[in-house]
Order: C-alpha cells, then structure tokens, then sequence
C-alpha cells in the first residue's frame, strides 16, 4: 500500500554566523600571534578556519577589522575579569594580593593577549588607539588602585605616596616578561621558564616582591 502521507520539503542547512564568526576570530589570534600583522594572510585564517575567505571580508571587512577584533578580543577579556575581581571589597593588602596573582595567572592561561601584545608593540601601538574603550577600562583600573592604595595608607597598612600607575606596570611586567621572552630567556639561562614547577616558585617571587614594596 502505498503511503499517502507528503513528503516534507528538504530545508537547506542554515549557516551558524556566530560560529563561523568565531572560528575566524580564533584563527586570526593564531595567525596574527604567530607571524606577527604582517606576516599573517587572510587566506591562511580562511583556511584555518574552515570557511571561504568572503566571510572573513563580510564578518570583519578584511586584515585590518579581524586583526583590531583580535585586539578587541584579549584586551576586553582581562579588563572584564579584572573587574570581577572586586578588589575594593578586600581588605587593601589582600586586595593588592589578589590583583597580582590575578594578573600573573592570566598571562599564563592568555597567551593570546601575551602574542598580540607583542604585535602590537611592533606595530607601535598604531591599532589598539583605534579602540578607546580599552583605553576606558584600563583608566578605571589604575583608579581601583589608586583608591586600594590610599585606603591602605590611611589604615597604616600600606606605605605613603606609592604612585598607582608606576604599581601595575610593575605587577604587569613581572607577570609578563618570563612569558614574552621565555625562549631568549630559557636558551641564554640554561632554564626552562615554561616549567610549572618553575612558574610555581616565580608567582610565590612576584607576589612576595609586591607585597613587600607596598606594606607600610
């Protein structure tokens, strides 16, 4: 017997935009982090991620757009989770303590931010001005700062006049430079700086140093 019922009608597939968009996104940190901006090409992102190459043109209007979306993506990413770190609600010690082991962590599970920070640089910093809502968000941290310091220096527990800005460079370039120059540093040293052992003892260093410099 024969079946009367229709047949339902073949939908085509309906492209996922966002996944796409993020497989692009993803790629270009890859590429953009490891040959540099101008190094990297766009057919090698396209192909990275799986898709024809208009849609990275269409997503993010070409090298350029991905490249600041890239920037966009690392530096957002430590800005956002640096404010949920709530450091007023501590007491301005573990306040200080939680920012630098925040920070040191961070670089350590972001490579992303620690390569394009390094392009970028390269490039002198001529993209990321293109993006003042990092510049924003960073203004509001040296401000947290700034507060956790004056805090702790009117409670006796931190020292007087420690400048805010001069602080996080150094809590930054602590928890930064053994990963940006881990390879020149490893070979000329005899050391192997990605050695979690090592990283252990060096994060117990940074926050030991910090925390000395700033008790009152």
């Amino acid at each position: 017997m024969a079946n009367d019922e229709p047949t339902p009608p073949i939908r085509p597939v309906k492209r996922d935009a966002a996944a796409t968009k993020e497989r692009v996104l993803k790629a270009g940190l890859f590429e953009f982090g490891s040959k540099g901006y101008g190094g990297a090409r766009t057919a090698a992102i396209a192909k990275r991620a799986k898709c024809n190459i208009r849609m990275l043109y269409h997503y993010f209007g070409g090298k350029q757009g991905l490249y600041i979306a890239c920037l966009e993506r690392v530096y957002s990413k430590i800005r956002a989770e640096e404010q949920k770190l709530n450091l007023k609600e501590l007491e301005p010690l573990a306040g200080i303590e939680r920012l630098v082991k925040f920070t040191f962590d961070h670089m350590i599970k972001n490579p992303d931010f620690v390569y394009l920070a390094g392009v970028e640089n390269t490039q002198r910093g001529k993209f990321i001005k293109k993006l003042p809502q990092v510049a924003n968000a960073a203004g509001t941290l040296i401000n947290t700062i700034s507060d956790i310091l004056k805090q702790g220096a009117d409670d006796g527990v931190l020292k007087d006049e420690i400048d805010a800005f001069q602080l996080y460079v150094s809590i930054l370039s602590l928890s930064y430079l053994h990963l940006s120059n881990r390879h020149t540093i490893s070979l000329t040293y005899g050391m192997k700086l990605d050695d979690e052992a090592w990283l252990s003892d060096r994060r117990n260093h940074v926050v030991e140093l910090i925390l000395a410099y700033v008790r009152a």
